[in-house]
């Protein structure tokens, strides 16, 4: 496994150790916040009715309610590196329809793939490391979907004073750039719904 992986495996499975199949077992604020993010995320599959979904880093697979809402007769394919979280979801989820769960990041090809926060914590890799990280999770996610893809980072325009050494503050006009001109989809950058994060959608042609 990917030295950077197996430190993610160890803070999130840290994590769900420690608060168990809750918002703060995946290391995020509040329902709230997590519910927000997700939504910006399944932006990319607006006006699609009948498609299969990957969750990239999906946890005990919360984004999981939320989608079956918008959009009841779409499929969705959890993928986490805990198996802590695997274990959670499918006790949580039980035998649902058009549901399944996998233990580990290699993803089948989907219409879509999201993934909220995978990118966030790059604990002691430098930044350099964790671009190269991240290019290679952008050039996965693209691999792994049809009709696009949706992720998010912390933004750089985070208050100076609240930034944490251990946490990967990405540009967002880097990151729109580097998939307009790299992966050449139809981009939307999402940096106004009120949290100190951005969101990225990408949509095949």
């Amino acid at each position: 496994m990917n030295p950077l992986v197996e430190s993610a495996r160890q803070y999130y499975s840290g994590k769900f150790n420690e608060f168990g199949a809750t918002h703060r077992g995946a290391d995020w604020n509040s329902v709230e916040s997590q519910e927000l993010r997700f939504r910006q995320l399944l932006k990319v599959c607006e006006g699609d009715s009948v498609f299969d979904l990957n969750d990239l880093g999906c946890g005990y697979a919360a984004m999981y309610d939320l989608l079956k809402k918008a959009a009841p007769k779409a499929s969705y394919n959890g993928y986490d590196i805990c198996s802590e979280m695997i274990q959670a979801a499918k006790k949580r989820l039980g035998n649902k329809p058009n549901m399944r769960l996998f233990e580990g990041n290699q993803m089948s090809l989907a219409d879509y793939t999201v993934a909220s926060g995978v990118l966030h914590v790059k604990q002691a890799a430098t930044d350099e490391q964790w671009l190269e990280y991240i290019h290679e999770t952008i050039d996965q996610m693209n691999k792994a979907s049809r009709k696009g893809f949706a992720l998010n980072f912390l933004t750089k325009y985070s208050d100076a004073d609240k930034m944490r050494p251990d946490l990967y503050y990405a540009d967002p006009c880097y990151f729109f750039d580097y998939l307009k001109r790299k992966v050449a989809f139809n981009v939307a950058l999402l940096h106004d719904y009120g949290l100190w994060e951005f969101t990225l959608i990408a949509k095949k042609q």
